[in-house]
Formats: structure tokens, sequence, C-alpha cells
């Protein structure tokens, strides 16, 4: 930061001569003197010479006198100073429009040091359709600061794209904003530029099947799994299991389970009970009572849980299949389970399951 405020500084008064702009003698040796003051380091020096001129209201002096002392503030660390001096300097108009444009982007920078992210909008975004490199970074990174990424979306897609080595953290913003505001198929298009930079990183492959998976094409984020398998990379199993805790908590459980299904059947997840249950539950929320009724009936058998038990007596019953509920009812209750809940469900499946009699006793009289 030293060396930067340095070069910043250099030849101040000598450069806005040459820019036709005349400053009064005092002032330019004094500006000179604060200058090689504080390339030495010695501050207080600095700011004798500064403070040993004074400069006409509403003069260019006055507003290069403010400009060097926002520079000596911003050295010494005092960011806000700074950035009263600098604005001053900025606002007086007596600047040249090359120095003016080069204020206006480091005041932009302190601002943002500080976390003023709307002073570094206001300061930027009128020329944001010429804005450089530097420019498009902190304004987005502003953006950001003010919980505005659709304002930054398209600002870093204009970097990015005229960039092409771009860093990889531009990427991974493009990917994390586009999959927070639900354009999961451009989330997708930024998350191949990275995968196609690091094709052996799995932490790539697993955000690629987890975006995949958000968007509702659990086909296509099996596939990325098994293809990313096939090449050699291994995922954890934690990181399936939240692959598919992810359609769950995106309310997606029929994504969930096909994702689940697929897994344990291509053998890239290890079948356990608690994953046998997880898909049951899932298949479950998704209204695929059948497939929820065959998993639980399964599990019950092999486990004799009265939890299990229950769990089929309800999916059965919210079949309408009577006769199974009860049936289920009446293992779960030897399995122990609570007689109250049992009698409950008992009680509504035999009132339904008889007045089904009587309907088709008067069917077919």
């Amino acid at each position: 930061m030293h060396r930067l405020l340095l070069l910043v500084m250099l030849c101040t008064a000598a450069a806005v001569q040459a820019a036709g702009q005349s400053v009064e003698p005092g002032v330019f040796r004094a500006l000179n003197a604060a200058q090689a003051a504080q390339q030495q380091g010695d501050y207080p020096a600095a700011k004798r010479a500064l403070a040993a001129v004074k400069a006409k209201p509403d003069s260019l002096e006055q507003a290069l006198l403010w400009r060097s002392r926002g520079y000596l503030a911003w050295a010494e660390g005092q960011n806000v100073t700074a950035i009263e001096l600098l604005d001053k300097a900025l606002r007086s108009g007596k600047l040249d429009a090359e120095t003016q444009a080069g204020e206006q982007l480091n005041l932009a920078k302190l601002n943002l040091l500080e976390r003023r992210y709307a002073q570094v909008v206001a300061l930027l975004a009128p020329q944001q359709a010429k804005a450089g490199e530097e420019q498009l970074q902190l304004l987005v990174q502003a953006y950001q600061g003010l919980q505005q990424p659709a304002k930054a979306l398209p600002l870093a897609e204009r970097y990015v794209r005229a960039n092409p080595r771009a860093a990889d953290s531009w990427l991974q913003f493009l990917v994390a904003v586009n999959a927070d505001l639900k354009r999961y198929s451009a989330a997708e298009r930024w998350q191949h530029q990275l995968l196609g930079r690091q094709p052996n990183a799995v932490q790539h492959w697993r955000q690629l099947a987890a975006l995949q998976q958000l968007s509702g094409a659990h086909d296509k984020a099996l596939a990325t799994l098994r293809t990313a398998h096939s090449k050699g990379l291994r995922f954890s199993e934690v990181e399936l299991d939240n692959l598919v805790l992810l359609a769950g908590a995106a309310e997606q459980p029929w994504q969930g389970a096909k994702l689940l299904t697929g897994l344990l059947e291509q053998g890239l997840l290890p079948r356990t009970g608690a994953r046998e249950e997880r898909l049951a539950l899932l298949w479950w929320q998704a209204r695929e009572r059948a497939a929820a009724a065959r998993i639980y009936r399964e599990l019950a058998g092999r486990s004799g849980s009265a939890k299990h038990w229950l769990n089929l007596a309800q999916l059965e019953l919210e079949q309408a299949r009577w006769q199974a509920g009860l049936d289920a009812l009446a293992k779960a209750e030897r399995a122990g389970a609570e007689r109250r809940q049992v009698r409950a469900w008992r009680q509504w499946a035999e009132s339904e399951l008889s007045f089904e009699r009587e309907r088709r006793l008067a069917s077919a009289g």
C-alpha cells in the first residue's frame, strides 16, 4: 500500500503543470517537499510542509493541498479523513480530467475499504459502460456488499468474457450468484468452465452434480457422478449423502429419491438401513406411496421395528389398503408400538373397511 501511494503521488504538481494548469510557486514547492518527505516515511515533515502554505479558496492550489493531505492521511491509515479530503479535491472541479478520473478510482477504493458500498456505486456506476477491469472489480464487490447480486452479475460476466483467463474466483462468483438467483442453467455453464480448467478436481464435479440436482435434472446429476467415478475420482459418502439431502432442502423429494436410487443401484453408495429409510421417506414426501410402502415392508421385515411397521401401516391406509394396514398395525403392536396410537389408527381402518364391505354388499344386491 505504501508503494502504491507513492506511485499515486509521484510528480503531483509537475503532472498538473503538464496538463496546462499553472500552480502558485509556493504551493508547488510545498507539494514537492511533502512528497519527498512522504517517500522517506517522514509523515510529520510532510505535514509541516503542507501546513506552511495557504491557498486561496476555490482554487487549484486548494484542491491540490486537499489531495496531498488526503494521500498522507491514507498512508497513515486514517481512511475516513482521507476520504473526506479526496472527496473535497474531487468535488472542487479544479483537477484536470485525467487526474479527476484517478482520484475517483482511488476514492472508490478507500470507500470499499471502509465498507461504504453505496458511495463506491455512486462514484463508479455512472461510467460503468466504459469501466475497465479495476472499476468492474470494485463495482462487483460493492454490489455484493449491498446484497444486490443481480446488479453485480452482468458486470462480472462482462469482465470474464473480456478476460478469458480471469481468476477462478470470478467463475466461482458467477456460479454462486446464478445459483442463488435460481438461474441453474447459467450456473451450470460457468461450472463447466471451472471443470474445464481443473478436470480432476472432485469438488467441481460435485458442484456440477449439485447444480443439476437443484435444476431438477437428477439423471444428469447421476451421469455426472458416474463420469467422475469412471475417471477414477472418488466422492466421500458424506458428499453423496449431502447431494441427496440437497434435494429435500430444495423441496424436490422425487428428484432426491431418484438420485439416491441410482447411487444405491450403481454402487456409488453402499446400501444401509438408514439410507433405505431415507429413500422411503423421500418417496413418501413425493407422494409415491407404493414405492415407499415397498421399502418400509422390507425394512420392517428385517428389523421388526415398531416404527417401521407403523409407517407401513400409515402408508397402506393412505392408499385405502385397509386390510394391509390392519395387518401392519397388528405387527406394530406386537413390536411394542404405543397402544393408544395403534388403537386410533385401527378404529379408523376398521370403520373404513366395514363401510367398504357394506357398499360392496349393497352394490351386489
